[in-house]
């Protein structure tokens, strides 16, 4: 079998609901809600008034007035702390502790079909969704080979073994290291405030609208796309050994004392190495990366996909 199934425990949905949602993300978010709905989901950020990545997301509509934010688990609690200070003046609130709306992914050859057996009809696009009572789709891939499914449990209390009977089931960290190698940077708990979105390429995935309005943190992010040029920009790399690399750890170059860099994620690729995404100077990236000192391992730069 070729095609497989994982619940994401370390991914968590963050709700907003009501009449106001999408008009208080809309002043807050790196991305355009005017474009969500129920067949779209976005791509984007939340950014702190100086610019820095407190989190990054996936949202999705999962019905009228009702939207989730996926993002790692581990930063949940403080985006929505982040959110809560400027919500208190809208007509919504935000839950950071349900968790009757699991992520599970879905992946391969036939997880379209099996998804689109299970729900109706399953999303044909990148990042296009399918909803429905209880439950939501998205392509996170161009291939259509790729499926975040956030579904409830009261609805759907026998997903899983439904699942099971169509699809492999798999590690988490086979996930990972699939969008690890799609160039899509994700925010984790040591990297919360620490980079600039264009740091993470987000200027190029679609994380991004130049031309929504303000936003917070909107006048950096703006400044730097139209009169600047980040010092830093994502790539993707190969390390020897099969264990991860921790998010923040830092990057050197074999010649310089002086950090060039930092780990942004890292997952292991099934084989005796890792895959890991990392934010880096073009000099250092040029110069040869190693793990968190000078003389510590080497990672091999990968071509990132043409289309992230």
């Amino acid at each position: 079998m070729n095609s497989y199934y994982a619940a994401l425990q370390q991914d968590a949905l963050l709700h907003v609901s009501g009449p106001d949602t999408l008009t208080f993300l809309q002043g807050q978010v790196t991305c355009d809600t005017r474009k969500l709905d129920a067949g779209h989901a976005l791509l984007g950020a939340y950014c702190t008034p100086q610019g820095r990545v407190v989190c990054d997301f996936l949202l999705c509509q999962l019905a009228p007035g009702h939207c989730a934010l996926r993002m790692r688990r581990a930063i949940r609690e403080d985006a929505a702390a982040a959110f809560g200070k400027y919500i208190i003046f809208s007509k919504a609130e935000i839950e950071a502790a349900r968790e009757d709306w699991p992520p599970v992914v879905c992946w391969g050859d036939s997880a379209s079909q099996i998804l689109a057996d299970t729900f109706g009809g399953a999303p044909g696009g990148y990042l296009d969704a399918r909803t429905g009572e209880g439950f939501a789709v998205v392509q996170v891939d161009r291939a259509g080979r790729q499926f975040e499914c956030y579904v409830d449990r009261a609805v759907y209390p026998d997903l899983p073994v439904h699942l099971a009977q169509h699809l492999a089931a798999a590690d988490e960290n086979q996930w990972r290291a699939l969008q690890v190698a799609s160039g899509v940077a994700r925010i984790e708990s040591p990297t919360v405030g620490e980079f600039i979105p264009q740091m993470l390429n987000y200027d190029s995935t679609g994380h991004i609208s130049f031309n929504k309005g303000c936003y917070t943190g909107q006048e950096v992010v703006a400044r730097l796309h139209y009169r600047g040029q980040s010092k830093r920009r994502l790539y993707l790399a190969r390390m020897a050994g099969a264990a991860a690399a921790d998010s923040g750890t830092p990057l050197y170059c074999a010649d310089s004392a002086q950090s060039v860099g930092s780990v942004v994620n890292s997952a292991p690729d099934g084989s005796d190495a890792s895959l890991v995404l990392v934010t880096a100077t073009a000099a250092g990236a040029d110069s040869g990366l190693h793990l968190a000192t000078p003389d510590g391992p080497a990672l091999a730069l990968l071509p990132l996909p043409n289309e992230v």
